[in-house]
């Protein structure tokens, strides 16, 4: 396929430049052509399809947004985001597993890692031969990290660390490589006798001694989608593994997230308009007292709703990506675009199978696969209520 090149100019507005558009039909064809075809039988199978994996490894889709000096395409983040919105009008599941690999396992180490870690492990991952995790969310940590109980303690040079980790996502796979997980490694007390937790990042390289990945979660949804509950057992790795400054793992993490989040928007914006796309065929097609159900009102003011809901969601994210590409502050629109682009993914869903009635009730249909892989859109990767205080923050209020 043809990329960008690193001399191509940022949008204009939200008007595509021609190889943005290029870029976005080309894997949009390639979602037609390849994902759509199979996501019904690896949804059945709960199987991470490695052959499309690889596949779109080799499109460069995994490198994106990575510079060419770490074997990246050296393209913008709106690149990956128009990528991720193509795939996920086909199958969420592998939407997602670009989505996480290039946002939570390369993202981290491109913003805060050493020369040494960069060049290490960028490549790699930029391939799309290896995938790299997060972790994060614990049982009782993931938007309050000060409930973080993972332990990393330094002896003799090496990091030792004990704890657990959920909802993990690209964690267990065959092709695996790398998981970054955030631990505490010290504590400090102000002087009203508070104590304050310090969280550092730290890479660590799987399989190794210690590491577990559990069996896959049984979930709602995204059943393509590989994700783990993991323990660390006396896991050992060298000091210089240290993401970033000590201490600042949660911090530097936040920026990750912020950015993540655009192209989760952008994810649902691609759920959001399969959903239509797929009611506006069917209701076309089905024909009840001699005049296809698109031509009674109700139906077709639904239609006219889901389509006002893509265009908003997707011009959000776009405002957001754009952002990003600019170097402006992002953080308010970003949540925007994350609470915008779930709401109309939930929606659309929703109403396709409506639309669809009992055939939308079957899984083999795309729009039940979307209804039941809609919902952790509202959930993940920082949940509707979130989005809405850091939305209120921007706006002046602490929203406690």
């Amino acid at each position: 396929m043809t990329l960008l090149t690193p001399t191509d100019t940022v949008p204009a507005g939200f008007e595509l430049p021609e190889f943005h558009a290029r870029l976005r039909d080309e894997v949009r064809d390639f979602a037609d052509t390849v994902v759509a075809p199979a996501a019904y039988e690896y949804d059945t199978k709960r199987e991470l399809p490695y052959d499309i994996i690889r596949a779109m490894g080799d499109m460069g889709l995994f490198g994106l947004p990575i510079p060419e000096e770490y074997g990246g395409r050296g393209r913008d983040y709106l690149a990956l985001c128009l990528a991720v919105e193509q795939l996920a009008r086909a199958d969420q599941s592998i939407a997602v597993t670009l989505e996480a690999g290039v946002g939570l396992g390369m993202m981290p180490i491109l913003r805060s890692g050493t020369e040494a870690q960069k060049r290490e492990w960028l490549p790699l991952l930029a391939s799309g031969h290896a995938l790299g995790a997060f972790g994060l969310t614990e049982a009782e940590a993931g938007s309050d990290a000060a409930g973080t109980r993972t332990t990393a303690v330094l002896e003799d040079g090496q990091w030792v660390i004990n704890g657990s980790k959920q909802f993990i996502t690209n964690s267990g796979s065959e092709i695996t490589r790398l998981v970054t997980v955030t631990a505490v490694t010290g504590e400090s007390r102000h002087p009203d006798g508070s104590v304050k937790k310090e969280l550092t990042a730290i890479l660590v390289p799987v399989p190794i001694d210690g590491f577990v990945a559990h069996p896959a979660y049984d979930k709602v949804g995204w059943h393509t989608s590989d994700t783990h509950p993991l323990t660390f057992t006396d896991v050992r790795v060298p000091e210089e593994n240290i993401l970033g400054a000590r201490g600042r793992g949660f911090a530097n993490f936040l920026q990750t997230l912020d950015e993540g989040r655009v192209a989760f928007a952008a994810l649902c914006t691609g759920a959001a308009q399969g959903c239509l796309e797929e009611a506006v065929r069917y209701a076309g097609e089905r024909r009840v007292f001699g005049r296809a159900i698109g031509d009674n009102q109700h139906i077709a003011f639904t239609l006219a709703r889901m389509q006002a809901r893509v265009h908003t969601a997707r011009l959000a994210y776009y405002d957001a990506a754009i952002k990003i590409v600019k170097g402006q502050p992002f953080k308010t629109e970003a949540s925007i675009a994350k609470l915008v682009g779930s709401e109309a993914a939930m929606a659309n869903a929703r109403d396709a199978t409506q639309i669809f009635g009992g055939y939308g009730f079957l899984n083999a249909s795309p729009v039940a696969r979307h209804y039941r892989d809609s919902k952790i859109l509202e959930i993940g990767e920082g949940t509707s209520e979130v989005q809405l205080g850091v939305i209120a923050r921007g706006l002046g209020f602490s929203a406690l």
